[in-house]
């Protein structure tokens, strides 16, 4: 049986023409590149996107708001390599911060900033500063306390910051918990029952411009209606605000669009746009900009992570394939006990398959990439972690004093280099001895 390969992600297995080991089966290239020369070539650990899969995802959000004044802005914690950021700068996306450095990261990369919105629930003195000097278009403000800073830094510098109030809107996104945010007992947002008051105080606030309204629910969702039941309650809010004389100019619904991990169906982004839109046109706020904030769903399926396998070893209970990646090149199972499909690059023909947990060469039992995972391998076979584009290389770490992995952007048949293996000085670069 073939692997599944999620919709979109642009692998396909190909045969090699002239292939040195008959036993091998064919390989798993991505766009026109083969991904076991990418291991040969660059080694492994290795992380590999494709350009045509993250265009490809953009364009099912742009389809969804064609004729619309919308605004696409990628929210770059998803991964915030800069090269990964310049494809999308190129396109015209704005970003969705969440830090001073992510904001630095995103103008490197070219973005405009006053496509730039500044999310997040503890934003420094230092980085407000930092933000209406680059010009941003709309801090997403979290708290009234908040409010308060952001006014007298603006204040200090004889400026007026453009906000928006992030609602939190106690829908369920029926998530995982860690990555749910919009219901009560989450940190995020202003509680329902606040937001106008709120809204009141930031309008009377000298420092401050009022210019929209935020609500993000979670990640990774794979249905409409945490979507619709969370638009329905924002919507009710913008009327109430509006009533005080208080103009709304944009509405953003944040992101958290599901991709395919383990065969989960969400909706394409036009399909997801296409009700919402619906919704709002019947509200009467179709002509109000959209904003919204995917990360995962423009990236998550564009990338595979490549490792090695380093050892077979068999147990009394468990069968085990170690490999060089580890918890912290791909901190998702650790973290969330979340899936991801492995697949051979190059599936052996000859020989049959196992069932084995596949970890990594971390000192911690949690160090593990997938369990009961069915495959035909040897050492020194490559395997390829799929659906890695998104929070494994923005999260990964240095944890047992390990080097992040290099990166590398596939465009048709031509691959770039975008990240060079860390080496072990670079880790300790900054470090002194006594």
């Amino acid at each position: 049986m073939s692997p599944r390969l999620p919709q979109g992600s642009q692998l396909h297995y190909l045969t090699p023409r002239d292939s040195e080991l008959p036993q091998a089966g064919p390989e798993l290239h991505l766009e026109g590149v083969s991904l076991q020369a990418l291991a040969q070539a660059h080694h492994t650990p290795l992380f590999v996107y494709s350009k045509a899969a993250m265009l490809e995802a953009l364009a099912a959000y742009t389809a969804g708001f064609a004729g619309r004044n919308a605004l696409v802005c990628y929210a770059m914690k998803a991964n915030s390599s800069l090269a990964v950021l310049q494809v999308f700068a190129q396109a015209g996306c704005g970003f969705d911060i969440v830090s001073g450095g992510e904001l630095a990261r995103a103008l490197k990369a070219g973005a405009d900033p006053e496509k730039i919105i500044f999310s997040g629930v503890g934003k420094t003195r230092a980085e407000m500063t930092q933000a209406l000097g680059a010009g941003i278009g709309c801090f997403n403000v979290e708290s009234l306390a908040e409010l308060d800073v952001l006014n007298e830094i603006a204040l200090g510098i004889g400026q007026r910051a453009p906000v928006s109030l992030r609602v939190n809107p106690d829908v369920d996104a029926k998530t995982h918990p860690y990555i749910s945010t919009g219901l009560k007992g989450n940190k995020f947002g202003i509680g329902h029952a606040d937001v106008v008051a709120a809204y009141e105080y930031a309008a009377a606030c000298k420092g401050l411009r009022v210019v929209g309204i935020d609500c993000h629910i979670g990640s990774q969702i794979v249905d409409t209606a945490p979507y619709l039941d969370a638009a329905d309650r924002m919507l009710d809010l913008v009327e109430a605000i509006e009533t005080k004389g208080i103009s709304i100019q944009h509405l953003d619904f944040g992101g958290g669009l599901g991709i395919d991990y383990a065969g989960d169906t969400p909706p394409k982004a036009n399909a997801l746009w296409a009700a919402l839109f619906e919704k709002i046109d019947a509200r009467g706020f179709g002509e109000r900009k959209i904003l919204t904030e995917p990360g995962r769903s423009l990236v998550g399926n564009a990338g595979v992570c490549l490792t090695e396998v380093l050892y077979l070893k068999p147990g009394e209970q468990k069968n085990f394939c170690i490999v060089d990646a580890a918890m912290n090149d791909l901190p998702r199972p650790a973290m969330y006990q979340a899936f991801h499909e492995i697949v051979a690059v190059q599936p052996k023909l000859d020989i049959g398959t196992t069932t084995m947990d596949v970890v990594g060469p971390v000192c911690e039992s949690g160090d593990w990439l997938g369990r009961d995972r069915d495959l035909s391998v040897e050492a020194g076979d490559i395997l390829a972690v799929l659906s890695a584009g998104a929070y494994s290389m923005s999260m990964a770490s240095n944890y047992n004093t390990r080097n992040r992995a290099a990166e590398i952007l596939v465009d048709a048949e031509v691959a770039h280099v975008i990240r060079e293996r860390e080496r072990t000085q670079d880790q300790w670069r900054s470090e002194h001895l006594l």
